[in-house]
């Protein structure tokens, strides 16, 4: 059983979508939902990282955009049902941190310092900001616990996209919620060249292997508006953990209830033309590496 590639229909686009670096449009589908539909580039492994995510997040039970792998006439890629409910509107990071803090770039994308862990946190944490809607874990206290576990989740697969834009919260009339986490396909190494891939797998040169490659996983959030290079993945976390302990620890006993064979099943499920042999493995060592990292607090 391999994972459905969606068909998006023929002259279907009506809106171009704007935000991000990737081709995209909005559409709506045969049951009146609204779609978004991301093009992959080619040969980038964009789809299958964030097919790959989603499952992930799923096993996590954290709040998610949900994707299908998708197809519209020869440009494959991933869609998506939008998670802003109808008269609602989605307010990226960047606005709510420029509101906020005086003399905040809300242009800059990345290599911002002004983009912290405690900005971010401290925006989060008002008490007037709900979970993600349809998001009922009484075992979460606030918005920022769940924060928490997407941050959780880009040290996990090595997501290095966690801009001020990848983030925000929904506005409706009943009030504010944390957007579910998406856009997650710059991870899992889905970058690298095969050739890559199985020399870093084979090596016996600790600089350039497996090990070494997740270490050095960048997140695009800073630890001060001072430093001078943004955080890792896995300290962007801990650095969350400072300021939400117990969400830390949370997040990390879900984590330890999964077992390395279900991200195993996941990848057996993605068509084989989607991704190489050393794609999964690469991948799936990514997984392995930052599980042991994050469960026995290692760098």
């Amino acid at each position: 059983m391999v994972y459905p590639i969606v068909e998006v229909p023929e002259g279907s686009a009506n809106q171009l979508e704007q935000l991000g670096t990737k081709s995209k449009f909005w559409y709506t589908d045969n049951s009146d939902r609204r779609m978004l539909f991301k093009i992959g580039r080619l040969n980038a492994g964009e789809n299958w990282a964030e097919k790959v995510a989603c499952e992930i997040c799923t096993l996590l039970q954290l709040p998610h955009a949900h994707y299908e792998f998708a197809k519209h006439r020869n440009q494959s890629g991933v869609v998506s049902e939008t998670f802003v409910p109808k008269g609602a509107r989605l307010i990226l990071g960047n606005e709510l941190l420029g509101h906020i803090y005086t003399g905040y770039d809300k242009k800059i994308t990345y290599k911002s310092s002004q983009y912290t862990v405690r900005r971010v946190m401290a925006v989060i944490e008002n008490t007037d900001i709900n979970l993600p809607i349809n998001c009922n874990r009484k075992d979460l206290e606030n918005a920022a616990d769940v924060f928490v576990g997407y941050l959780m989740l880009d040290a996990l697969i090595s997501n290095q996209d966690r801009h001020h834009e990848n983030w925000g919260l929904i506005v409706t009339e009943k009030g504010l919620y944390l957007a579910p986490t998406y856009d997650h396909a710059s991870s899992l190494g889905r970058n690298e060249t095969d050739e890559n891939r199985r020399n870093r797998l084979q090596t016996r040169d600790i600089g350039y292997s497996v090990e070494s490659y997740v270490k050095r996983a960048k997140s695009a959030l800073y630890k001060s508006p001072t430093s001078n290079k943004p955080l890792t993945t896995m300290d962007a976390f801990r650095e969350a953990a400072k300021i939400k302990p117990d969400a830390y620890k949370y997040w990390l006993s879900v984590l330890e209830k999964i077992d390395l064979p279900s991200y195993s099943e996941i990848f057996a499920q993605i068509p084989e033309k989607l991704i190489s042999q050393f794609g999964t493995q690469f991948a799936l060592k990514i997984l392995e590496l930052n599980t042991v990292r994050l469960l026995e607090g290692n760098n």
